[in-house]
């Protein structure tokens, strides 16, 4: 049984077209070839996602921190103080006028 793996980029490769082969080593592992790498922004420590999509194993890149991780680094004690509309515009509205201030 000759069994194929077509790699798909997540921002749609046609389907079926083979960018590059792989072969797997006795204990499961393969190596990303270069052009699959850079068409994917991979480098040392990147981490890839499979997910199966009816016959098709689709591989992608996946952010190095989630969403939660970033804002427990940004807000390490508790969440921002919220603010009012009205609030977020005068900050704004002064951050524009100290950047843009002749000095």
């Amino acid at each position: 049984m000759d069994a194929r793996l077509t790699v798909t980029h997540y921002l749609g490769n046609h389907v079926g077209m083979t960018l590059a082969t792989s072969r797997l080593t006795s204990q499961g592992q393969i190596s990303v070839p270069k052009e699959v790498r850079q068409r994917l922004g991979l480098g040392p420590g990147s981490t890839v996602e499979w997910q199966a999509e009816g016959d098709t194993i689709v591989v992608r890149r996946v952010g190095t921190h989630s969403f939660a991780e970033q804002r427990a680094l940004l807000f390490p004690d508790s969440p921002p103080a919220s603010h009012s509309l009205a609030e977020l515009k005068e900050g704004l509205e002064a951050a524009v006028r100290a950047k843009h201030a002749r000095r």
